[in-house]
């Protein structure tokens, strides 16, 4: 049962994502708010939540992909396995595991991809990514998956972006106006560039031990609102 489903819900998918990337744009990413009524949803069995899930999800099946050379018959190869680890990764999330549903996600993608490289090994007799690249196989530290792969800092954007508006709604939520004034000063919580103690005390027209006091307790008052999201 769960092949089947699986197999029809990758069709569309699978789809949907070639079309995407022929035109060089993916479903948006959901809000936070957007995607806990689709979590919410989907734990009450709607399958539309799920699929909602999936489908603005796309984005990070392609991101995964690139990371990897292949023939370019065999992107979509790729993509396939790639779209079945994010199936099974929004099907499988616990939001009380306390991690981000893209970062489980993209653990699951990725997972996905490394198993269909391991299987092609055993079917075909090739490479591993973790295999020397010397000829002897020794004396060498630099794998396959050495070159294959590039560096990639999405999960940790994404992560420092949730995190920032996290702050942004403790800001808002617990300090009280002057408090807030100075925790943006100092941080550069409006986009503009984070000042010194010293710096706010000369434009707010108190001393700097007054500035360093605000600061401290409103930090102690952050860390709390923080810790309850």
């Amino acid at each position: 049962m769960w092949t089947a489903w699986l197999l029809l819900t990758l069709n569309g998918l699978f789809f949907t994502l070639r079309l995407a990337g022929n035109t060089g744009s993916f479903p948006r990413a959901l809000t936070r708010e957007e995607e806990q009524d689709c979590l919410e949803r989907m734990a009450k069995g709607d399958d539309d939540a799920r699929d909602m899930l999936i489908e603005h999800n796309l984005r990070l099946v392609a991101h995964i992909v690139k990371k990897y050379y292949t023939p370019n018959g065999d992107q979509d190869d790729l993509i396939s396995i790639g779209t079945i680890g994010l199936i099974k990764g929004v099907s499988t999330f616990k939001p009380d595991k306390k991690v981000r549903l893209a970062t489980y996600a993209s653990r699951c993608i990725e997972n996905e991809i490394l198993m269909f490289f391991r299987s092609q090994r055993k079917l075909q007799g090739e490479l591993s990514l973790s295999d020397s690249l010397d000829a002897d196989g020794e004396n060498s530290s630099l794998s396959l998956i050495d070159v294959v792969r590039v560096d990639d800092n999405m999960l940790e954007e994404l992560d420092l972006r949730d995190a920032c508006a996290k702050v942004r709604r403790c800001v808002h939520a617990c300090l009280t106006g002057r408090e807030a004034h100075i925790i943006r000063l100092r941080y550069g919580l409006g986009g503009q560039a984070p000042l010194t103690q010293r710096e706010i005390a000369s434009l707010c027209g108190i001393s700097r031990s007054y500035v360093s006091r605000i600061e401290k307790k409103a930090l102690e008052k952050l860390r709390i609102e923080y810790e309850k999201i």
